[in-house]
């Protein structure tokens, strides 16, 4: 792969103020962090093994100054500013609502010259976010990892495979697209105005993964079961795995099946250990939800669906059982 890394950069047509990397190797560049939180370092050391010089990285808690030190050694922890100005490729990996803010700060202090790379790792947002970077003449990359991070060494082989949600000008597509190579990911390209939509659909299965699996677990807990977790792996591994291979026909449960009388049975207990609280209208929500899938892939009849939407409150959807 080291071989190719001049090739894949010289089909990028950036501006002639573009800055050369100043590494002993084509096609290398000093990185800067600014996000020690579980993401940038990850990244950082992940570019470092590919060859690039990791100079300097911004932290601010004792959390992710321990975390900079056990995954970028030796590399100084400065105010983001200089991690800017020392930068030839500026990584930025801090949350959401405070990137628009941070980028327009960086660029209002000069730290933003022309012809520096800025990336960020925002799922939610494209290269609009970057615009003011823009303006002062840097190269605007979104290199999204679709991976749940833990912060520590045990991420970089799982970056080995993982997709990246990238979003470039066209003209910076090889170099964004060779970076991640670089880390162990794939490319995979994200129009702008899909963004949104891109990361509503990776929190959605990810988030609520998460909150249904420490869900069920709390219910088979007060069911009196003493391992929930050994109980659910293999169960939820085979769901999980039919689910990505066949989608909607891996449906499987009294949903499915249009048994209205089990589901009705689960409602009237989950009201009864959990009055109060979400639990209840969480599975009616999701009830709701599958049987309008399997109406819809033909796994059950108008007919057969009738009695367990009377049961879920709701009629059943336009054009069902076709």
């Amino acid at each position: 792969m080291q071989s190719t890394d001049t090739a894949r950069y010289a089909d990028v047509a950036p501006s002639p103020d573009v800055v050369t990397p100043t590494s002993s190797r084509p096609g290398r560049f000093t990185v800067g962090v600014i996000g020690a939180g579980r993401v940038g370092p990850v990244l950082g050391a992940a570019l470092a093994r590919a060859g690039h010089s990791v100079v300097a990285a911004s932290g601010v808690s004792e959390r992710s100054r321990r975390r900079a030190a056990e995954l970028l050694p030796g590399v100084p922890l400065l105010p983001s500013q200089e991690v800017a100005i020392q930068a030839e490729l500026l990584l930025v990996t801090v949350p959401d609502d405070v990137l628009a803010q941070l980028v327009a700060g960086l660029v209002s202090t000069g730290a933003i010259r022309p012809g520096k790379v800025v990336v960020h790792t925002s799922g939610r947002y494209g290269v609009g976010v970057l615009e003011p970077v823009v303006r002062a003449g840097a190269l605007p990359l979104a290199l999204h990892p679709v991976m749940t991070f833990t912060g520590t060494d045990v991420d970089l082989a799982r970056l080995s495979g993982c997709s990246f949600g990238v979003t470039a000008p066209e003209q910076f597509r090889p170099m964004a697209e060779a970076l991640v190579v670089e880390m162990g990911g794939e490319p995979e390209w994200i129009a702008e105005e899909r963004r949104p939509l891109y990361h509503a659909a990776l929190a959605s299965g990810a988030n609520h993964l998460v909150t249904l699996v420490a869900q069920a677990a709390d219910l088979l807990r007060a069911s009196g079961v003493a391992h929930p977790n050994h109980m659910l792996a293999p169960l939820l591994s085979a769901a999980l795995d039919n689910a990505l291979r066949s989608g909607d026909a891996a449906l499987t449960g009294p949903v499915a099946r249009g048994d209205a009388g089990t589901v009705a049975a689960h409602l009237a207990e989950l009201g009864r250990v959990a009055p109060d609280g979400p639990v209840r209208t969480a599975y009616l929500a999701m009830a709701r939800l599958t049987a309008d899938r399997a109406l819809a892939a033909g796994l059950l009849t108008a007919e057969q669906a009738e009695p367990l939407l009377g049961v879920l409150g709701e009629p059943p959807t336009s054009g069902a059982g076709q």
